[in-house]
């Protein structure tokens, strides 16, 4: 038996999620890029704080609906051309920086066309910082003084942080320190960048207030880019190798530079299934200038191009990365608790999409043709995660958002989960021609904002008790002024001390000896150092006294809040317990009044749904009914139809047999009238003959009477019969030769069903071989062939045709015969072929026998004898 999903990994299962959690929708914000000259159209107009409308340009087509119409569309805030910097960062970045101090998490990303100021809103200018430089100023300036010293906290290869001792932190950063005394080439020695300093003033800076004071914070950015959907570090230093040869980004070859081509990096998902780029450069900083110094070395590597539409186009998506890293401190409030499960890492993705752009405006060709294709295709997929995100929240589908279609969507899928918050400046250019995109691209936002995404959690906090080290500072402080008032400074160099304790002894007598039979100097000596020895002995006594009444004393303190912190610790769980139980019951009661709501609007759909399916089917009752009745009335006339079609037909039928046997009675009186005229005409014929042969002045033997036989060769043999009122001479009858007749051989083809008709026009061909089925043995000896054919003419006469052709050899041996003329020959009625000559009422009748012969399809046609003969090519 084949086990199922033998060759499958199984999948870890996600973390579920609550049902009831809050969810807030995408704060999308609008900001409009002033124009660059004042003389140029504008299509976009600000309504209100919240609303803008777009006019289309005067030189703008109608399309084929009709012209285009001012639409108008509303976010979250609109900021108008003379919103400022710092402006912008208060309504926008700064509770995302607010939220990043709280171990929440957050995705600000800038959107919109090309060249409409979306690096510019992110990082800003020199004297005018964008959101970036200026979430970090916050940032420092709020964890500033509570920051861990440098290498405690570490970052690992796996999305996490780990927490080194002192010691190990201590020789990483003399090793460090090292290495940077001792640069490897004179080129790494840099001064401050010029572009990226003084970007925001004093009076502009800012801080959080509610920042724990219990914790040591530690920052560490990262800096990448998606370029053509691959992943590259900005941060990663490429090795120098002067064998290997080095290029740029549109790849040509460049000579005695210091950048080789980063080598793409890929995503992974870590133990908490948040999505992270493997073996990324995560460097930990201390100030805002050194988190400036590590983004502007990766925004110099980033890939630009110079378009018609901008100057320095970004043709990448930029990621910058701030990672905060919160270590509690242990209940002495001194040291970094020990425990990397009590650790919280919050970031903040700050990102630069590349523009979307139009290959006819921008002229893009070769590499930058591709480049605004993957920028294209990858914002593409990011609108259709948007949409299904839309549709599987209003319409309740459970669709899979396309997330691994594209690097950015792939990267922040964790966002849009439920990770943290999502922000979205949309940035447009109000010139005209850019009208078409920036409608595309308000159409997205004001889609984008309908997403809604869940609201991130508190993350719980360690168990100690707060102002811890508050305390520890105090305890300091009390302790240096209790040294200072028994005279000995605290923190004072151990050599100082040392002098100290020194001059507070007796002094030591002069040592020289200068007699060797001297005996005072060294009892003095030795009663001096005795003195000296006592006074050290009583010292230590009296430090291990008050040490060890202070450490009583910390002892019994300790005990005392630790019976406090536990009475403390115990009354809030408790109160946390109250707090469970009545957030259960508002979120039971939430539900409950949600679910009577959705029960009630589901009641109100139903009653509506069955109103109208009650409604339908009512019409179509009527109109089943109206279609039986439509039914019946059709069947009613097809049946009537059908019984006055049977009467016709019987009608019809009744008068055709009348009408048959009337012209066969009609045609048996013709053909009887025809037979009385034909003897008749014999019997004048034989009174000819007869008179004609007898002498006038002879007496007339008395002829013999000609038999019957005779009489029928003689009437065969005429094809004419004369008038009783004229006389003819003897006619000597001859059969005349059909025109087939001639020096070739025939095959005569006559069938068994034709009749002998007795006429004078007989085909005679002579050399022929009579058949009455032809054979091959016939055809080979022969050139010609004919076939007898005769059928019924329309006015009931016997019509003749013969149907001649060639016959040839075939390469098989065989015989084949070639249809190539057609004779026909005609019976018709005696009457209708006498004729009169003019001018003679009674006279001889003249007897004409013609045989017509024409290239033509259908010849003419005359009688003779009452026959007539056609030919057919």
């Amino acid at each position: 038996m084949q086990r199922a999903g033998k060759w499958k990994t199984p999948r870890r299962p996600a973390p579920k999620k609550a049902s009831n959690t809050e969810k807030d929708p995408v704060g999308v914000y609008c900001r409009i890029r002033p124009l660059g000259t004042e003389d140029e159209e504008c299509c976009i107009e600000m309504i209100s704080s919240t609303t803008i409308q777009l006019h289309a340009p005067d030189g703008l087509k109608a399309n084929r609906n009709g012209e285009y119409k001012e639409t108008q569309y509303s976010y979250k805030k609109v900021f108008g051309i003379n919103t400022t910097q710092m402006e912008l960062f208060g309504d926008v970045a700064k509770p995302l920086v607010e939220d990043l101090i709280h171990c929440k998490n957050g995705l600000l990303f800038t959107y919109g066309v090309t060249g409409s100021g979306k690096t510019y809103t992110m990082t800003g200018s020199p004297g005018d910082g964008g959101l970036l430089p200026r979430a970090l100023d916050m940032l420092f300036n709020s964890i500033g003084p509570f920051q861990a010293k440098r290498f405690v906290l570490k970052t690992d290869d796996k999305n996490g942080i780990e927490i080194q001792d002192q010691v190990d932190a201590l020789l990483e950063r003399q090793k460090r320190d090292s290495q940077q005394a001792v640069p490897k080439t004179p080129s790494s020695r840099q001064k401050p960048d010029p572009e990226f300093a003084d970007m925001i003033s004093p009076e502009e800076a800012c801080k959080s207030e509610s920042i724990d004071e219990d914790c040591c914070y530690s920052v560490f950015v990262s800096y990448i880019e998606i370029y053509n959907n691959y992943i590259y570090d900005l941060l990663e230093d490429a090795p120098f190798d002067p064998i290997r040869p080095k290029w740029l980004d549109g790849g040509t070859p460049v000579q005695n530079k210091e950048f080789i081509p980063l080598q793409s990096k890929i995503l992974r998902e870590d133990q908490n299934h948040n999505m992270y780029v493997a073996g990324c450069t995560e460097v930990e900083v201390k100030s805002t200038e050194e988190a400036f110094e590590v983004f502007w070395k990766g925004q110099k590597k980033r890939r630009i191009a110079n378009t018609q539409l901008n100057r320095e186009s970004s043709r990448s998506h930029s990621v910058f990365t701030v990672k905060l890293a919160q270590a509690p401190l242990d209940a002495d409030g001194d040291h970094i608790l020990q425990d990397k499960n009590q650790v919280n890492v919050s970031q903040l993705c700050l990102v630069d999409l590349a523009g979307s752009e139009r290959t006819s405006r921008t002229g893009a060709e070769g590499s930058r043709l591709r480049e605004a294709g993957n920028i294209n295709q990858s914002l593409m997929t990011l609108r259709t995660c948007i949409e299904v995100l839309r549709e599987n929240q209003m319409c309740g589908t459970n669709k899979m958002v396309p997330y691994r279609d594209s690097k950015v969507t792939h990267l922040f899928k964790n966002y849009f989960d439920g990770e943290g918050k999502v922000r979205m400046i949309v940035c447009v250019n109000p010139k005209a021609e850019d009208y078409e995109e920036t409608m595309l691209v308000m159409r997205f936002a004001e889609m984008t904002q309908e997403v809604e995404v869940a609201r991130p959690v508190d993350r719980p906090i360690c168990g100690l008790a707060a102002g811890r080290r508050h305390r520890n500072q105090v305890f300091k402080d009390e302790l240096s002024r209790c040294l200072e008032e028994r005279g000995a400074p605290y923190n004072a160099d151990g050599q100082l001390l040392l002098n100290q304790l020194i001059e507070s002894f007796p002094p030591l007598p002069a040592c020289e000896l200068v007699d060797p039979a001297d005996d005072q100097t060294l009892p003095r000596l030795i009663e001096v150092l005795h003195k000296r020895h006592c006074i050290r002995q009583m010292m230590m006594e009296q430090f291990n006294q008050t040490a060890n009444t202070l450490k009583s004393v910390l002892q019994q303190l300790d005990g005392q809040l630790s019976a406090k912190e536990t009475f403390l610790h115990d009354q809030q769980s408790k109160l946390s317990e109250k707090d469970k139980v009545i957030l259960n019951q508002k979120t039971e009661i939430e539900r409950l009044g949600k679910k009577s709501k959705t029960l009630e609007y589901k009641i109100d759909i139903l009653q509506k749904t069955t109103d109208m399916y009650e409604q339908d089917k009512r019409s179509l009752q009527q109109e089943l009914d109206t279609q039986e009745q439509r039914l019946q009335k059709e069947l009613s006339e097809r049946r009537q139809m059908e019984q006055r079609m049977h009467g016709m037909v019987t009608d019809t039928r009744l008068k055709w047999e009348k009408e048959c046997e009337r012209r066969v009675n009609a045609k048996e009186l013709e053909m009887q009238n025809k037979l009385w005229v034909k003897d008749e005409k014999l019997k004048q014929l034989k009174v000819i003959l007869t008179e004609s042969g007898s002498c006038p002045t002879e007496r007339p033997e008395k002829p013999e009477r000609p038999s019957r036989e005779r009489d029928r060769n003689i009437a065969q043999k005429w094809s004419a019969s004369p008038s009783p009122l004229s006389t003819v001479p003897p006619v000597h009858p001859t059969h005349r030769r059909s025109h087939s007749a001639g020096g070739e051989k025939w095959v005569d083809h006559k069938p068994p069903s034709n009749l002998d008709l007795d006429t004078v026009m007989q085909p005679i061909i002579p050399n022929a071989i009579k058949v009455s089925t032809p054979n091959e043995k016939a055809l080979s000896k022969c050139h010609k062939y004919v076939l007898r054919h005769q059928e019924l003419a329309s006015d009931g006469e016997i019509e003749t045709k013969l149907i001649k052709g060639n016959v040839f050899k075939t390469r098989g041996g065989g015989q084949a015969v070639q249809f190539t003329d057609i004779e026909t020959l005609k019976q018709e009625c005696p009457t209708a072929s006498r004729k009169r000559r003019s001018g003679s009422a009674e006279g001889p009748v003249q007897i004409e026998d013609v045989e017509n012969r024409a290239p033509t399809p259908l010849t003419g046609t005359s009688s003779s004898h009452g026959y007539q003969k056609r030919r057919k090519p």
